[in-house]
């Protein structure tokens, strides 16, 4: 099933995903306010009252609602489908369990890999170089480094859920194009559960994701892309991936790269990330998110272009990477950490954010 039938075989079970989330966010946000599961405020964190992180609970349970009934009901389960949702469902849980109780970053790095190693053995992975164990290994590493980039994306009101939504639309457009109807249908019900999430988590949010959702959300988005291209052995392909997941690989690129520069631990959590230093030019929150979005958006639609051979390789990667380098560049440049002062001077801080940005709790 592939093209408009396709699409709309899977806008249904996307739009009750939409609303079975937006419908359990409410019960979850009072439960983990009931039972003080809350996001406090911090030194390296810019929110200004406890928080409710749970809201993943609610965006995990109507994404696999939503596609095991419709699964079920057309008897389309394959074990790659199984597999995905499961480990998907495994790393939301582990992300919970680390949220609880912190599970310390190793064992929770060889938990992502397992699961990521189960998804590739069962559902396949793209062909890059031709050695299978290297294709292998790359793949699970990529699934693993995008879990986590979303998991550090999840650091401002509305930004991850909407970077996710709009990222698993055009990753359900490649699966249907690849005709791999069943992985469009789980990126299609996703993208509509964050939607529905975001009624919630908007600017001023009154919950957040928690590392249950980010987790489940950036290793389902990353397991499905790899999915979606398995056996492929173009350069588009692989291109598109890329682009596709734009944002929060730039994100995480830059985290790196700052704190590298600055001297400071890599997995010390703050607002350093490229959201945080937006707000420092003068975006509102809302535009913030909004702008992320519409960057994942230009790279879905290049890479669903790129992906169709529509526009050639090169003359899209290229400008793409030298605008990112150039953005990457002007925003390095951005004031975040305190700066030192000479002997005897007080110590001059970068300006405080303002209330309304979320600092990050992680790494």
């Amino acid at each position: 099933m592939s093209g408009l039938s396709g699409a709309l075989a899977v806008a249904g079970p996307a739009a009750a995903a939409l609303a079975l989330a937006a419908a359990l966010t409410g019960p979850v946000r009072a439960f983990a306010l009931r039972r003080g599961i809350t996001d406090r405020p911090g030194p390296r964190k810019a929110h200004t009252r406890p928080t409710p992180y749970l809201g993943g609970l609610a965006v995990a349970g109507a994404t696999l609602a939503a596609a095991g009934c419709v699964l079920t009901a057309l008897d389309r389960w394959r074990p790659a489908e199984a597999v995905l949702l499961g480990c998907a469902l495994l790393i939301g849980a582990l992300g919970l369990a680390d949220v609880l109780r912190p599970l310390g970053a190793l064992p929770r790095l060889a938990a992502e890999a397992a699961a990521a190693a189960a998804v590739v053995l069962t559902a396949g992975h793209p062909v890059l170089f031709g050695p299978p164990l290297l294709d292998g290994a790359l793949a699970v590493g990529w699934i693993v480094f995008t879990a986590n980039a979303f998991n550090l994306l999840d650091n401002m009101d509305g930004a991850a859920a909407s970077v996710a939504a709009v990222t698993a639309v055009f990753l359900a457009w490649s699966a249907l194009a690849a005709g791999r109807w069943g992985t469009a249908l789980t990126l299609a019900v996703l993208a509509g559960a964050c939607a529905g999430f975001l009624l919630h988590n908007w600017h001023p949010a009154r919950i957040f994701l928690g590392d249950a959702g980010s987790l489940f959300i950036g290793f389902l988005l990353a397991a499905s892309a790899v999915a979606a291209h398995a056996g492929d052995r173009t350069v588009e392909g692989g291109a598109a991936v890329l682009l596709t997941t734009v944002v929060s690989t730039a994100d995480t690129a830059l985290v790196v790269l700052s704190r590298r520069r600055a001297g400071r631990p890599l997995l010390l959590g703050g607002t350093d990330h490229l959201s945080h230093r937006m707000r420092r030019l003068g975006l509102t929150t809302g535009q913030v998110a909004g702008l992320l979005a519409l960057l994942a958006a230009a790279g879905g639609l290049a890479g669903g272009l790129v992906e169709s051979r529509v526009l050639p390789v090169l003359p899209v990667l290229v400008p793409a990477a030298l605008l990112a380098a150039a953005g990457g560049r002007h925003l390095l440049g951005i004031p975040v950490y305190p700066t030192a002062a000479p002997v005897g001077l007080p110590v001059t801080a970068a300006p405080e954010p303002q209330p309304s940005l979320r600092g990050d709790p992680r790494p």
